[in-house]
């Protein structure tokens, strides 16, 4: 084990390793019961989605604890999955094994630019400060979500009707939507409030898996109130659920998927970009996971502080961890779950002397572990789950301390893209309007020479797809498929 992990030449032991390990299990765990609810809403099968979600975080985290020897955890990601149902799904009218496509071309495309200089340079071209504002909006958006899920959000119309969102975005048309609070007389929405109250606490306390335990005890709480529905006694362990991911996984390879998927023109650019703000989005997530916690814990050695700099190949821990970051999401895909990616989460682990893979191979085997308890993840409500997001939105938005709101010219990017993120109800919108206001600021300031080629590119690229979903609305253009 010694010459596996170098537990020793780390400066860690085999029970530290181990602790750390169940630490990053638990404070992530929560995605085991999240990430079907949210698929779901995108018609997904939530027991095929569980059990996707299991083994992609095993293979993902195993593949991250032994190639690279480095203790990070992966798993399907928060604001990815948002994006991939809500956006994606919802909001731009792909059916999910399309978007399940798109999710596999993006690990794709991300194992070629780990492999290469590609992705260093795509880094280094965007600025902090928008790469800040992309990880906070994420945020914003999945608080948003937690929010409306939790039923805690009313909307009412010029006609004076009103109507409590719970389920997902509701258009009404020709009239006024002023949004408000709920009026918090359903049981649904007083037990996320509750759920909410104690996840805060436990937060605040420090307590390890503060979450999870959130989730749980909500759960259980749920059950006196009505909202909880137990499973029967005997079903409580049911090993024959793995045979569900029958209904998730390769699904994108039939009629509906890659051939659906670009059988009309119409929808190239669309295709294109959203591919484009998957990639984009999960590079962040995970660069930003391993220079926050990486670096400070000594994990990375110094081979990896000139990281952006270096060439391409595999010289560095933090080479080797991203090329085990983007195999993950294709093999994520390929099961029938959106992005799998490095989760922040591992910095609990960190913080616990984690310092190998050693704490990687442990929370893969508790994640091993929960396979068989499908029914029992399956009874958590969505009024449980709710405030996790809630949660998991205020820790993301922790990134917007890294810019500076003082000064206008970063201020404008950076703002529309929260602003954007949120109210559009998109990820990628928000990515591009802070693309395109960052290049319009630097071209009026006179600063053209300091837009990298590869913002001008995404911005033409955003540009031009609007402009093309405009003329193609209007009637002017009209694509036909094939």
């Amino acid at each position: 084990m010694e010459k596996l992990f170098k537990i020793k030449q780390s400066g860690s032991k085999i029970s530290t390793e181990i602790i750390a390990g169940l630490t990053t299990f638990f404070t992530m765990a929560y995605i085991i019961v999240v990430n079907p609810n949210i698929l779901a809403v995108a018609g997904l099968n939530s027991r095929g989605v569980f059990v996707a979600t299991i083994l992609a975080a095993v293979i993902g985290t195993l593949i991250m604890g032994l190639v690279a020897n480095v203790p990070y955890a992966q798993a399907p990601g928060m604001g990815l999955n948002a994006f991939f149902t809500y956006t994606v799904c919802i909001g731009l009218k792909f059916q999910w094994q399309e978007a399940m496509a798109m999710v596999f071309i993006c690990g794709l495309i991300n194992i070629i630019i780990t492999v290469t200089k590609i992705r260093k340079t795509i880094i280094k071209c965007i600025p902090t400060s928008l790469q800040s504002a992309i990880g906070g909006g994420i945020g914003l958006f999945i608080a948003y979500i937690g929010i409306k899920g939790a039923g805690l959000l009313k909307f009412t119309t010029d006609f004076g009707q009103a109507s409590q969102i719970i389920n997902g975005p509701q258009t009404l048309e020709n009239t006024t939507v002023v949004p408000g609070i709920a009026d918090l007389t359903e049981m649904f929405a007083l037990l996320a409030l509750i759920g909410l109250v104690i996840t805060v606490v436990l937060m605040v306390l420090k307590v390890k898996g503060a979450i999870f335990i959130g989730i749980i005890a909500t759960t259980l709480i749920g059950i006196p109130m009505g909202v909880t529905v137990l499973p029967e006694a005997n079903a409580l362990f049911d090993i024959e659920a793995i045979g569900d991911i029958k209904h998730t996984a390769f699904a994108f390879f039939g009629d509906v998927g890659f051939k659906s998927m670009f059988s009309d023109a119409g929808r190239i650019f669309t295709v294109i970009i959203t591919i484009f703000a998957f990639s984009l989005s999960d590079t962040f997530d995970t660069i930003g996971t391993f220079i926050g916690t990486g670096r400070v814990s000594g994990i990375f050695d110094a081979k990896d502080d000139e990281f952006l700099n270096s060439s391409s190949g595999f010289k560095s821990k933090m080479d080797k961890a991203l090329f085990a970051d983007a195999t993950a999401t294709s093999i994520g895909a390929l099961l029938g779950t959106s992005n799998t990616t490095t989760y922040v989460e591992s910095a609990a682990g960190i913080q616990s002397g984690g310092r190998t893979g050693l704490t990687s191979v442990v929370v893969a085997g508790m994640f091993l572990l929960c396979l068989p308890f499908a029914n029992v993840f399956g009874m958590v409500p969505g009024a449980a789950t709710a405030p996790a997001l809630i949660i998991v939105g205020v820790l993301m938005a922790g990134a917007l301390k890294e810019v500076d709101w003082t000064d206008f010219e970063i201020a404008v990017p950076c703002f529309l893209t929260l602003a954007f993120m949120a109210f559009a109800y998109s990820i990628s919108t928000g990515i591009a309007a802070g693309f395109i206001f960052y290049v319009i600021i630097q071209l009026a300031k006179g600063k053209a020479k300091e837009v990298h080629p590869i913002l001008y590119g995404a911005t033409l690229f955003f540009i031009l797809n609007y402009v093309l979903t405009a003329l193609q609305a209007s009637g002017v253009l009209n694509f036909t498929a094939g």
